[in-house]
């Protein structure tokens, strides 16, 4: 009888056990049911040596409990997964965006409006004002996270109106914008737009109209996407069919890295503008421009365009539609493309159809050995510089110290000869800037679509609009894991621990170590370096590296990476010699097949094959090597 009892006592407190654990409560990762005590299990499993299981990897695994991997795996199943979209996400840590809810909020009266960050639809701001004068500091600015915004009607149908709209969405990550009818129908008045997404990190910005069908109005946009980093901006009005308007574009995509742009109808249509457009895309770093109609069917007036991607660093540009079918216009274009290291430049239709009375002018189109300037008039216009000549010697040019700067932050890459003990080096953001996810549960990853040809059920999943930055983002990260590999690469894009420990495995063997660098402490400071030490006794070898990609839950683009020599070394302030860090570096021995415009070459010299190349794994990156 007494052995009955405790057995019974015994059988109550191990199901009690089960409940509490698949319900999530207070055993956490104690759970064996759990992503992450899975995760774990498979690393004893699939991993053959002493090492301590890495908890900066295991960490990434799923949050989710064994009660709700339980569910939403049901409901994925079912292709039902988006009737709980919002509690999954929440639930499984992923990046979805919020569906941007309606507004019927008006402005009728003069607004000092000064921080705006709810994110959600700002309508009829200084809708059909008669006079007066509005003023809006910041729309969702420093929100270091993911905002959706939608902004509509500002200073719509307005008379004598004036302005000023400071900032929006500046210092933002991964930002889905869009700004619609600013300045539209206006008479008279003045606006100015100073700041629009500076800073901003793989941003998708949409702006639809600015100023267009309006009569002695006067405006001026200072910066629009400067200093971003890769992403998207398209801008498809500015000023068209305005009568007697005076716009001036400032800055547009100035110093900006890998990113690509669109702007369509610059004061076309206009009568009598005076129009400026001073900088586009200057400066950038492998720029994707592509630029449609600037003055296009104006009467009268003038307008000018100063600089088209000056001092950028390769990229492709494309410029249709200059001043075609005008009437006694005075335009000018000066310095388009030139270029610091030569891209892909094609001009089309410059002064095409232009009638009597049209004064043209070009400065300079520039020095490229990839160019076509097709279709502009044959009279009435004048050429400063027009080179496409094809010669080593004017097809690129010497960058400058202050241009390496701002296109490869000082440190990001280095030669193998700066990892010994008491090197001082400048140490680069090594920050990760992705938003926080975390990996799915196998069991719910094995039932979702991942394929560009599925693209549409995945959408449908996530409730991912048509053209929004979440689209554009899952798109970009298909086709970069469905690319063929380069030539020797083996590669694979891994959505869950287990998957990245099935690759890594399966390139280096089950003998394997997973490294990172330990923290951040440093970045953007002098480094010394401390004690240095090279695995696999510092011979070259074989590595993986894995590296996230943009998408709804967290995804590694994994890699093999032969002749390389990975190093781990102590990083110390350089003034008090205390360890601040620990770094894991990794060299590639073998550049031949690197682009000669890569950014390595262009902060050390040199070219593809040439010498070696080191860089830091930064923050959330890792490498895989064959364990010592």
């Amino acid at each position: 009888m007494h052995d009955m009892t405790t057995l019974s006592l015994f059988l109550v407190l191990l199901l009690t056990g089960l409940s509490v654990g698949l319900g999530g409560r207070d055993l956490g990762d104690k759970n064996p049911f759990t992503p992450k005590a899975s995760a774990a299990r498979y690393w004893d499993k699939h991993v053959r040596n002493t090492f301590h299981k890495p908890s900066f990897l295991l960490s990434k695994a799923s949050p989710m409990t064994a009660a709700d991997t339980a569910s939403f795996t049901k409901l994925a199943a079912t292709n039902t997964l988006s009737a709980r979209l919002p509690e999954f996400c929440s639930s499984a840590h992923l990046l979805c965006f919020p569906e941007v809810r309606s507004s019927l909020e008006k402005h009728a009266v003069d607004e000092n409006f000064q921080t705006y960050n709810d994110g959600q639809n700002f309508t009829n701001y200084g809708t059909s004002r008669a006079g007066g004068i509005d003023t809006f500091k910041n729309y969702s600015n420093d929100i270091f996270s993911t905002p959706v915004n939608d902004f509509r009607r500002y200073s719509r149908g307005a008379a004598g109106h004036q302005e000023t709209f400071t900032g929006y969405a500046t210092d933002t990550n991964v930002a889905d914008q869009s700004f619609n009818t600013y300045g539209i129908n206006t008479g008279g008045g003045s606006s100015e737009f100073k700041n629009y997404s500076r800073n901003s990190n793989v941003p998708d910005l949409r702006f639809t109209t600015y100023s267009d069908s309006s009569a002695g109005r006067t405006q001026t946009f200072s910066s629009y996407s400067e200093n971003g980093n890769a992403g998207g901006q398209t801008f498809r009005s500015y000023g068209k069919n305005s009568a007697g308007a005076a716009n001036d574009f400032t800055a547009y995509g100035t110093d900006s890295n890998v990113a690509s742009s669109g702007f369509t109808n610059y004061g076309k249509g206009g009568a009598g503008p005076n129009d400026t457009f001073t900088n586009y895309g200057v400066n950038m770093n492998d720029p994707q421009e592509n630029f449609q109609s600037y003055a296009d069917g104006t009467v009268g007036g003038t307008q000018s365009f100063s600089n088209y991607r000056d001092q950028a660093n390769v990229g492709d540009d494309s410029f249709q539609s200059y001043a075609k079918n005008t009437l006694g216009s005075d335009v000018g274009f000066k310095n388009y493309g030139n270029t610091a290291n030569p891209g892909s430049d094609t001009f089309k239709g410059y002064a095409k159809g232009a009638e009597q009375g049209t004064k043209v002018g070009f400065t300079g189109y520039g020095v490229n050995t990839n160019t076509t300037f097709k279709d502009y008039a044959k009279e009435g216009i004048s050429f400063a510089a027009y080179n496409t000549s094809s010669s080593p010697s004017s097809a690129s040019k010497t960058v400058s110290e202050s241009l390496v700067k701002r296109w490869v932050e000082p440190g990001k890459f280095f030669r193998e000869s700066m990892l010994k003990e008491g090197t001082v080096m400048p140490m680069p953001d090594i920050r990760d800037k992705m938003p926080q996810r975390s990996f799915l549960p196998r069991s719910i990853l094995a039932k979702l679509p991942f394929s560009s040809s599925k693209v549409e059920e995945l959408k449908r999943v996530f409730k991912v609009s048509d053209n929004s930055s979440m689209d554009k983002m899952i798109m970009d990260s298909l086709t970069e894991c469905e690319r063929a590999p380069s030539v020797g690469e083996i590669k694979r894009c891994v959505g869950s621990v287990e998957d990245m420990i099935v690759f890594a495995t399966s390139i280096l063997g089950r003998n394997v170590a997973v490294w990172t660098t330990e923290n951040v402490n440093g970045f953007n400071k002098n480094v010394m370096v401390g004690r240095v030490k090279g695995m696999n006794g510092g011979k070259v070898t074989q590595s993986v590296s894995c590296h996230q990609s943009l998408f709804p839950y967290l995804l590694y683009y994994c890699h093999s990476v032969p002749k390389v020599r990975v190093y781990e070394a102590d990083l110390l302030d350089p003034e008090s010699k205390a360890k601040i860090n620990h770094g894991v570096a990794i060299c590639h021995l073998d550049t031949t097949a690197w682009s000669p415009t890569h950014g390595a070459f262009i902060a050390l010299g040199s070219g593809p094959g040439q010498i070696e190349v080191c860089h830091w794994i930064f923050e959330n990156d890792m490498t895989w090597t064959i364990a010592d």
